[in-house]
C-alpha cells in the first residue's frame, strides 16, 4: 500500500506541476461561446426518447437531462471523435432539458462559464472542434443503457486567424441544432502572429514602458533607453548633458565642480574673490585683480573711489593708493576740509566767502536767497529748466527734472558716462547724449570689451594640433612629427640622415625608414648581414651570384625555360612546350617530365584498348573454328552409327543419337563410305535422335524395338 501511496502523490504532484505549466505557458485563449440548443423530440442519437414515451407523432413524453462536452484538438482532415483532445476539453453540468438558452445560464450563479476557454502555448491558425450534447440520468429507462446516452456530436474543423470579433456557427440534424460562435485571441501581454511576443507593462528599477497595440515597447513620459528598456530617466529641459544628470524624470543633478539649475556653471576655487572659472576649481582674475585668490586691488582707485572732495587718486602696490587733495583739503582721503569754502556749498552761482572761523557766507546772484543761494526767486514761468527738462514748482521756488543723460540745477550739464571708466581691457569710453559707447582693442568685443574673441573658432591647427585661444590670437600644439604656426609642416626624420652604410632615408610621419644596401640590415642599416643569396632567393634551378651594382645584392642566373628576377617566370621560346608560372615554379627537369608524362598516358590507354580488342576477336575466332570442328565430327559419328545399326540386331541398345538433329539423306541400299575413325571414346554418351524412317527398315523409335 505504501508504494500506492507514493505513486499516487507522484501522479498528483505531476499533474500539478503540467497544470502550472500549462498555465504559465498560455500565450493565446481559444473562446467557445454556446449559444442555443434546441432537442425538438427529446431523442437521443439513436432516436430513442431519453425520458418516457414518444407518442404518434414522434414527440417524446420526457425531456433529456442535457450536458455538453466540448473537445479542441489539432487540425484533422478526418476528425476521430475518440482521440485525445490535444487542446483541451471541458464538460459542463447538466444545463437544462430539451430547449436551453445559454445567454439566460450566463447571468445566473452557474457552475458553467460561458464562453468556454481553452489556453493554448501559441495559435498555429487551424483547429478541430467536437461539441457533444448528452443526456445524464444515471439509467435510462427506455433504453436501459447505465450512464450518460449522446444526444448529438458536432464535428468541425477550420482555419481561424487571431482576432477579436466572434465567428457564428449552427449545426442542425434532423432532431437537434445548436448555435454558437468562437475566436481565439492573445493571453494579456501577448501579441503578434501566433501570440508569440510577450510585453508585459512595468513601472520599476528594470523599466518603465507601456505595450502598444503590436506589442511593442513604449517608454512612458520622462523615460528613455537603448534597445526599449527605458531604464534612463529625462532630465530637466536646459540640464547639461556633460555636467548633470539625474536619477529620474525632469531632474537635473551636478557633477563635482558645478553648480546653478542646469549644472552648466563652473564652482570657483574655495576663496576666490574677484575671479571666475572656465572650467571648475579656477580663480580667474577680474580686471584690476591678482593674486592666487584675486583678492588683490591692482585698481584700487578706480574699483574704490576712496578719495573724496574732488582729489585725484593714484594706485602704488596691489591694494593700495594716495590721494592727491585739492586746495583746501587733506587727510588721507582729503576728506578734511581746510577751506571751508573748498567744497563750493553755494549753490546757483553764488560766490563762497571763507569767514576764518570754520564758516563761510555765500553771496547769491540775482533771484536767489538763502544760505546756499538754494531758494530761487523764479518759477516755472521762467522757463529755467534746459534740455527738455520738467519743470514743477516748489515752495522754494522751481525743481527741474532733468532728462537721461543732463544734470544740474537747471541741467544745463551733460552727464559724463564714461567718468566711470566702464570699458575694461584697455577699451576707449566715447560719452554719448544716453549713455556711452566703449571701443575695444583688438582681440576683444562685447558692450564693455569684456569677451576676448575665440580665435580658435574657425579650427585653424591642421594635422591634428590643438588651438590655445589667446588675445588677437592663437597658439597650435601640434601633435609628434609636425610643426609650424599651423602644424602644416611634417618634420623631416631624413634630416639628420639617421641612415648608414649607405642606406636611403624616407620620411614618415613622426618617423623614417631606412632601404639598406646589400650586406646590411637593422632599423638604421648599422646591422651586418649575410650575403644575399643566403635566403636562397633564385626559385626552379636558378644560380645565386651577389651584386653590388643591383638593389637587391644579387642577380639570378635562371636555367632553360624560366626568367625574371627570382627564376618565377615561365619563358616560351621556338620548340618549346608553353609552361606557366604557378605558385611552386617548376624547374626545366620537372617541365619535361610533365610534357613526357601527359603525351605517354593517351598513347598507352589507346595501346592497351587495342590489345583487347584484338584478343577478344581471336577469342571469337577460336571459338567459332571449336564449334565448327565439333559438328564436323558429329557428322562423322552419326554416319558411323548408322552403319553400325545395319549390322547390328539390336540396334535400340547400341543407337548413337544426334543432338543436333541432322538428316541423314543417304538411302540405306547405297553403299555408305567408309567411316571416319572416332577420336574419343567418350561420344557414345551424347544423346542422338532417332534415326529416320529410311534407317533399318524404316524403324520408328516409337515402335517397340525386336528382340535380339
Amino acid at each position: 500500500m505504501r508504494w500506492l501511496t507514493h505513486t499516487v502523490a507522484i501522479a498528483l504532484a505531476a499533474s500539478t506541476l503540467s497544470i502550472i505549466i500549462c498555465e504559465t505557458s498560455a500565450n493565446a485563449v481559444f473562446e467557445l461561446k454556446l449559444k442555443h440548443f434546441v432537442n425538438s423530440y427529446g431523442r437521443d442519437i439513436k432516436g430513442h426518447c431519453c425520458s418516457g414515451y414518444r407518442d404518434t407523432q414522434g414527440q417524446c413524453s420526457g425531456g433529456c437531462n442535457t450536458k455538453f462536452r466540448v473537445c479542441l484538438k489539432v487540425y484533422q482532415e478526418i476528425i476521430d471523435p475518440n482521440s485525445p483532445c490535444t487542446f483541451g476539453e471541458a464538460t459542463t453540468p447538466v444545463l437544462g432539458e430539451n430547449d436551453v438558452d445559454f445567454s439566460n445560464l450566463a447571468q445566473d450563479d452557474s457552475e458553467f462559464d460561458n464562453p468556454v476557454r481553452f489556453m493554448l502555448a501559441s495559435w498555429q491558425g487551424t483547429f478541430s472542434l467536437i461539441i457533444e450534447a448528452w443526456h445524464d440520468d444515471g439509467t435510462n429507462a427506455t433504453t436501459n443503457y447505465a450512464g450518460p446516452v449522446l444526444i448529438t456530436r458536432l464535428m468541425t474543423q477550420r482555419s481561424l486567424d487571431l482576432g477579436e470579433s466572434w465567428n457564428e456557427d449552427d449545426h442542425r440534424t434532423d432532431h437537434a441544432s445548436l448555435s454558437y460562435e468562437y475566436r481565439v485571441v492573445c493571453q494579456e501581454h501577448y501579441y503578434g502572429e501566433g501570440c508569440r511576443k510577450s510585453c508585459r507593462p512595468r513601472d520599476d528599477t528594470f523599466g518603465h514602458y507601456l505595450c502598444n497595440a503590436t506589442g511593442d515597447l513604449v517608454c512612458m513620459e520622462g523615460w528613455k533607453g537603448i534597445e526599449g528598456y527605458c531604464v534612463d530617466p529625462i532630465c530637466r529641459e536646459g540640464c547639461s548633458i556633460t555636467s548633470g544628470y539625474c536619477h529620474k524624470p525632469d531632474e537635473c543633478k551636478c557633477l563635482s565642480g558645478w553648480q546653478g539649475p542646469n549644472c552648466d556653471q563652473c564652482k570657483k576655487y574655495p576663496g576666490c574673490l574677484h575671479g571666475s572659472c572656465d572650467t571648475p576649481w579656477q580663480c580667474n582674475c577680474d580686471e584690476g585683480w591678482g593674486g592666487l585668490f584675486c583678492n588683490q586691488d591692482l585698481h584700487y582707485c578706480t574699483n574704490h573711489r576712496p578719495c573724496k572732495n574732488g582729489a585725484t587718486c593714484f594706485n602704488t602696490a596691489p591694494g593700495s593708493y594716495s590721494c592727491e587733495c585739492p586746495p583746501g583739503f587733506s587727510g588721507t582721503n582729503c576728506e578734511i576740509i581746510n577751506d571751508t569754502c573748498a567744497t563750493t556749498p553755494c549753490r546757483n552761482g553764488g560766490t563762497c566767502l571763507d569767514t576764518g572761523d570754520d564758516n563761510f557766507v555765500c553771496q547769491c546772484p540775482s533771484g536767489y536767497t538763502g544760505q546756499y543761494c538754494q531758494i530761487s526767486g523764479q518759477s516755472c514761468a521762467d522757463r529755467p529748466c534746459q534740455h527738455g527738462a520738467t519743470c514743477t514748482d516748489t515752495n522754494t521756488g522751481y525743481h527741474c527734472l532733468c532728462r537721461a543723460g543732463f544734470e544740474g540745477t537747471n541741467c544745463e550739464r551733460a552727464v559724463n558716462e564714461c567718468a566711470s571708466d566702464p570699458c575694461l581691457n584697455g577699451g576707449s569710453c566715447v560719452d554719448e547724449h544716453d549713455g556711452f559707447q566703449c571701443v575695444c582693442p583688438v582681440g576683444y568685443t562685447g558692450p564693455r570689451c569684456q569677451t576676448n574673441i575665440d580665435d580658435c573658432a574657425h579650427r585653424p591647427c591642421l594635422n591634428g594640433g590643438t588651438c590655445v585661444d589667446a588675445v588677437d590670437s592663437y597658439v597650435c600644439r601640434c601633435v609628434p612629427g609636425f610643426v609650424g604656426k599651423l602644424c602644416q609642416t611634417n618634420v623631416d626624420d631624413c634630416r639628420a640622415a639617421p641612415c648608414a652604410n649607405g642606406g636611403v632615408c624616407q620620411d614618415r610621419v613622426n618617423d623614417f625608414q631606412c632601404q639598406c644596401k646589400a650586406g646590411w640590415g637593422g632599423r638604421q642599416c648599422t646591422e651586418r648581414v649575410t650575403s644575399p643569396c643566403a635566403s636562397g632567393p633564385c626559385k626552379n634551378g636558378g644560380y645565386c651570384q651577389e651584386a653590388a651594382d643591383l638593389a637587391a645584392g644579387y642577380r639570378c642566373s635562371c636555367p632553360h625555360g624560366v626568367g625574371g628576377p627570382q627564376c618565377t617566370i615561365a619563358t616560351v621560346v621556338a620548340g618549346d612546350v608553353v609552361s606557366r608560372p604557378d605558385a611552386e615554379a617548376m624547374s626545366a627537369g620537372q617541365v619535361v617530365l610533365v610534357v613526357v608524362f601527359s603525351t605517354a598516358v593517351p598513347v598507352l590507354v589507346v595501346v592497351s584498348v587495342l590489345v583487347i580488342v584484338c584478343m577478344k576477336r581471336k577469342r571469337v575466332r577460336d571459338r567459332a573454328r571449336q564449334d565448327e570442328e565439333a559438328r564436323r565430327q558429329n557428322e562423322q559419328n552419326m554416319v558411323h552409327n548408322a552403319v553400325n545399326a545395319i549390322n547390328n540386331k539390336c540396334l535400340e541398345d547400341h543407337m548413337i543419337f544426334n543432338s543436333l538433329d541432322f538428316p541423314i539423306k543417304k538411302p540405306l541400299n547405297t553403299a555408305p563410305p567408309p567411316p571416319a575413325p572416332l577420336h574419343h571414346s567418350h561420344h557414345h554418351h551424347h544423346t542422338l535422335p532417332p534415326p529416320f524412317p529410311n534407317y533399318v527398315g524404316g524403324y520408328d523409335r516409337g515402335a517397340p524395338p525386336s528382340s535380339c
